[in-house]
């Protein structure tokens, strides 16, 4: 399979060799952030058994949060496609931001005036030092691909993302897609 070069707004593919990453195991994972200082993702594919409401209790709201990655899992990140209406946001690409004025997406969630398929939060991120990346990817523990679903990526995946990307990738991949998660299961 032909990978890509890493770069912001890319998908990162847990290769199934990384079997026993508790982090990163069946990850896919969007890059927020890539240059030569390092590398910032969120795991798209990871929810978690919380709702925004656990954290921000001011608010009532359902939307789930999910595992961006093992790094400050104290703090709640979010991405969205909507900088129209939650100002000082960063676009990634493709029409998918980044951050931006939480007080005005509390504003929102109170008028529920927001949808899942519009904005997605994190708990933590996933970083990689300078070259780390490039390490990781040297000996084959991601596959880098296109995020074809541009900034719809946000409502559209969910916990088979990664078993979707095996079948998609076709050959040796798609026996990975049906193996159990914990290889001593089978």
């Amino acid at each position: 399979m032909t990978t890509l070069k890493p770069e912001r707004g890319l998908l990162l593919v847990a290769e199934p060799s990384i079997i026993g990453d508790v982090s990163f195991n069946r990850s896919v994972v969007l890059l927020a952030e890539y240059s030569e200082n390092g590398s910032v993702g969120f795991i798209l594919n990871k929810p978690l058994q919380y709702k925004l409401r656990d954290f921000v209790p001011e608010i009532n709201s359902k939307l789930p949060v999910f595992n961006g990655g093992p790094v400050e899992q104290d703090n709640l990140y979010f991405i969205h496609c909507i900088p129209e209406i939650i100002p000082d946001s960063i676009e990634i690409s493709s029409g998918i931001y980044w951050g931006g004025d939480f007080s005005a997406i509390i504003d929102l969630l109170k008028e529920d005036k927001l949808k899942k398929d519009q904005i997605r939060f994190f708990l933590g991120y996933s970083g990689w030092e300078s070259e780390q990346l490039e390490q990781e990817l040297e000996v084959n523990s991601w596959v880098v691909v296109p995020n074809n679903y541009n900034n719809g990526i946000i409502g559209k995946t969910n916990i088979n993302f990664w078993k979707e990307k095996m079948i998609e990738f076709g050959g040796d991949y798609i026996l990975w897609s049906n193996a159990p998660e914990n290889p001593s299961f089978n």
